[in-house]
């Protein structure tokens, strides 16, 4: 069975749509190695070389997080397959061999945590808030991902202020999937055409406000 890393305080709607499409999930939760606020996140403990369940995993050990900045952002990278995206000040050196070794293009950007930062549509094309990545991604030799930059906030995470946006996102199969009411966010219209306009499904739960846990991996 294919499996999905996810937060274990992810909604249970959501937790009932990726088991109803035959996903495995492997509720994620762990204790004194990262902040309290993301000790569930997926995004802090794995990074994906690719896109689809399919994509190499690089999993951090325990000696490679701690808590607080930097430490617990080392292996939050934004991996579309063709770029990797990250401070690469702060990545930790075995997850940057493995996207020099998957032949990745390497984008330096200044936000350590690039993945809570970016949803991951195509190995071409991402969505962020964050101006300094989407100005690194463009002002790269190759020309870089399309992005789609938005606003800032309109995404819960409780103990902080705000969430972030790649935070309560997942490309699964064919669609682009938000964990919570996408609908209620201020650039909805145009992430929506973003994503779809790519050949994409986007996916999104108007129970309950969107909230960051940590991506669906």
């Amino acid at each position: 069975m294919r499996k999905i890393y996810l937060a274990k305080d992810a909604n249970k709607i959501l937790q009932d749509y990726l088991t109803a499409k035959g996903y495995d999930l492997e509720l994620v939760s762990s204790e004194g190695l990262v902040d309290p606020a993301i000790a569930c996140h997926p995004d802090v403990f794995f990074c994906r070389l690719g896109i689809g369940t399919d994509a190499p995993l690089v999993r951090a050990t325990e000696s490679e997080l701690g808590c607080g900045y930097p430490a617990e952002a080392a292996f939050n990278g934004t991996c579309t397959g063709r770029y990797f995206i990250h401070n690469l000040k702060i990545t930790s050196p075995r997850l940057l061999d493995a996207a020099h070794t998957a032949g990745m293009e390497l984008i330096h950007v200044p936000q350590g945590y690039a993945k809570c930062s970016t949803v991951i549509i195509d190995e071409r094309s991402i969505i962020t808030y964050d101006r300094g990545i989407a100005r690194a991604c463009t002002e790269t030799a190759s020309g870089g991902p399309d992005v789609l930059l938005v606003s800032p906030g309109h995404v819960l995470l409780p103990g902080y202020k705000t969430g972030f946006i790649g935070g309560c996102s997942g490309r699964v199969d064919d669609e682009v999937i938000f964990n919570g009411d996408l609908a209620a966010h201020p650039d909805f219209a145009a992430i929506h055409s973003f994503i779809e306009e790519r050949g994409l499904k986007c996916t999104w739960f108007d129970q309950y406000p969107l909230t960051d846990i940590g991506s669906i991996i």
